[in-house]
C-alpha cells in the first residue's frame, strides 16, 4: 500500500507539471496566434495603401500619356503650354517615343542611353509591356508609339511589399517557436512554407497534406488576405515536446512497472533461493536423524537372525529397512548435486510398480507398457528417478480413490523419451495444472503437499527434464507426462 501511495503521488505530481506546461503552452500558442493575427491586419493595411498609390500612379502615367497625345496632335493656334509642363515635369516614369519600325526618336527616365540604344528590342517591349502603347498620327498619317511603364518609386515601392509579404511568411514559420506551422495558398493544396516538421514528412506531400487535415480539426484555422498576392491560411498544432509530456505520465509508470516486476522477481528469486535452502536443510537433517535408528535396527536385526527368530519375520523386517535406507538416501541426495549414471528406464519403472502393487488396494490395476524386458536406457539417479514414479502413482491411486486402473507408458521420441502415468480418477480442472506443482498445494485432508513439488524439482533441477499434466478430463482421468532427454 505505501508503494501504491508513492507510485500515485508521483503520478499525480507529474501529471500536475504536465497540465501546466500544456496551459503555458497553449498561452503562448494563443499570443503566436493573436499575433500572427496583428502583423497579418498590418500587412493587409500596407496591401490597402499600396493599392492606393498604384491607382495614383496609373492616374499620372495616364495623365502624361494624355498630355504627350495632345501635345503631339495641337495644332499651331492651340496653347500647348500646360501639356509641356506635365511633360517636363515627369522625372519618375519611364517613357520611350518610337515610329512605326520601333527606331526609338526619343526617351526619358530609362535605365539605358538613348544616344547608343536606338532600336526598341523584345527585351524592351516585354520590359514596357505594362500598359498598352499609345499610337498617333504624327504629320500626315506618320503613326508613332508612346510606350510608357510605372515608375521607378512604384516599383520599388511594389518589390518592397513583395518582400515584407515574403518576410511575413518567413516569420510566422520562425516565431512559431516549436509549434509545428504549415501554411498554404487559398486553395490549401499548395504549401508555402513550412516550419518544425520532421525532415521525412517535409518532403511528403500526401504526409503533409493529412497533417493539415489533422491541425485543421485541432485547431482554428488562421485565415490571411494579402490582397493581390491572395489568401494564405495558417495551420498550426501542439508542439512535439507537449506531445511528449502528455505521455510522460504514461511512460513512467510503465517504467515503475518494470521497475516493480523486476523488483518481484528478485524478491520470487530470492524466495525461492531460501526455500530451497530450507528444503534441502530439511531433508539432509531428516536423512541424518534417520540414519542412528536405522544402523540401530540393522544391528536388532542380526541379532534376531543369531537367536534364530522365523525367517519370514525377519524378510518382511528386511524390506522395510531396506525401504527405510532407501528413503535416507533420497533425502540426503536433496540439496546435492546428484550423480547420474545409465539405467534400464523400464526396468527402473517395473522395479518401483512391483514396491507399490502390495502397498496399495486390490482394486487398483495397475499395468507397464512395454514389459520389462525392453532396453531404453537414460542417465538417471535411480533413488530419485523411483521416488518420482512413486509420488505420481500415489497421487493416482488417491485420485482414484483405490478403484480403477493406472497405466504407466514408457514411449521413445527421437531424442526424447516421454513416461506418461494415466488414471480414471476425478480429473483436475485445467486451471489448476500448474498450481498443483506449488509447494503445500493439497487436495487431500491430510498431507502436506509436497509429492508433486518434490516430483517437479527432482526432474526439472536435477535431470533436466520436464513433468506437467498432458491432459485431463474431470470425472474420466488424467495423464501426467515426465519428459527426459537421452543425453
Amino acid at each position: 500500500m505505501a508503494a501504491v501511495v508513492i507510485v500515485s503521488a508521483s503520478l499525480w505530481y507529474t501529471n500536475t507539471l504536465v497540465a501546466k506546461v500544456a496551459r503555458e503552452e497553449r498561452k503562448n500558442i494563443t499570443i503566436w496566434a493573436d499575433a500572427v493575427q496583428q502583423k497579418a491586419h498590418l500587412v493587409q493595411v500596407q496591401e490597402r495603401l499600396f493599392a492606393a498609390l498604384q491607382q495614383e500612379e496609373r492616374k499620372r502615367v495616364e495623365l502624361l500619356a494624355r498630355a504627350t497625345q495632345r501635345l503631339i496632335n495641337a495644332d499651331n493656334t492651340e496653347d500647348i503650354t500646360f501639356y509641356s509642363e506635365i511633360i517636363s515635369g515627369n522625372t519618375t516614369i519611364p517613357v520611350i517615343l518610337t515610329d512605326a519600325e520601333g527606331n526609338i526618336s526619343s526617351a526619358k527616365n530609362v535605365d539605358f542611353d538613348p544616344s547608343e540604344v536606338r532600336v526598341l528590342s523584345p527585351e524592351l517591349r516585354e520590359q514596357f509591356s505594362t500598359y498598352k502603347p499609345i499610337a498617333f498620327d504624327y504629320y500626315a498619317g506618320n503613326i508613332n508609339y508612346f510606350y510608357y511603364s510605372d515608375s521607378k518609386p512604384f516599383t520599388e515601392i511594389k518589390q518592397i511589399l513583395e518582400e515584407l509579404i515574403q518576410s511575413f511568411i518567413t516569420d510566422v514559420v520562425v516565431n512559431s517557436a516549436s509549434v509545428p506551422v504549415i501554411v498554404t495558398d487559398e486553395s490549401m493544396r499548395q504549401v508555402v512554407a513550412t516550419g518544425n516538421l520532421d525532415s521525412l514528412l517535409s518532403s511528403d506531400t500526401a504526409a503533409i497534406l493529412q497533417a493539415v487535415h489533422e491541425m485543421a480539426s485541432a485547431n482554428t484555422t488562421i485565415e490571411i488576405d494579402l490582397g493581390s498576392q491572395g489568401k494564405r491560411f495558417i495551420f498550426y498544432r501542439e508542439s512535439y515536446l507537449l506531445t511528449q509530456l502528455r505521455f510522460f505520465p504514461l511512460v513512467q509508470l510503465g517504467v515503475i512497472g518494470v521497475f516493480l516486476f523486476i523488483a518481484y522477481l528478485l524478491f520470487s528469486t530470492a524466495r525461492r533461493s531460501e526455500q530451497n535452502q530450507v528444503w534441502a536443510g530439511l531433508a539432509k537433517e531428516t536423512a541424518h536423524q534417520l540414519g542412528t535408528p536405522l544402523s540401530s535396527l540393522m544391528g536388532w536385526l542380526e541379532l534376531l537372525r543369531a537367536q534364530q527368530v522365523d525367517d519370514s519375520v525377519l524378510t518382511e523386517i528386511s524390506k522395510d529397512l531396506h525401504r527405510l535406507d532407501t528413503i535416507t538416501q533420497r533425502f540426503s541426495k536433496i540439496g546435492s548435486p546428484p550423480r547420474l549414471e545409465p539405467e534400464n528406464i523400464v526396468g527402473v519403472i517395473h522395479e518401483a510398480v512391483r514396491y507399490l502393487r502390495p502397498r496399495i488396494s486390490r482394486k487398483v490395476n495397475m499395468q507397464v507398457q512395454p514389459s520389462a524386458e525392453e532396453q531404453i536406457v537414460l542417465p538417471i539417479n535411480r533413488q530419485l528417478f523411483e521416488w518420482v514414479i512413486e509420488n505420481l502413482c500415489r497421487n493416482a491411486v488417491d485420485a482414484m480413490e483405490g478403484e480403477g486402473s493406472l497405466l504407466i507408458s514408457i514411449v521413445e521420441d527421437g531424442r526424447y523419451v516421454h513416461v506418461d502415468v494415466s488414471d480414471t480418477g476425478k480429473g483436475i480442472p485445467k486451471k489448476m495444472f500448474k498450481t498443483i506443482f506449488n509447494p503445500g498445494y493439497t487436495s487431500k485432508k491430510r498431507g502436506w503437499g509436497l509429492g508433486l513439488s518434490l516430483a517437479s524439482r527432482i526432474i526439472r533441477n536435477y535431470h533436466r527434464g520436464k513433468v506437467f499434466v498432458k491432459s485431463s478430463t474431470p470425472g474420466k482421468g488424467t495423464t501426467f507426462r515426465v519428459t527426459l532427454k537421452r543425453d
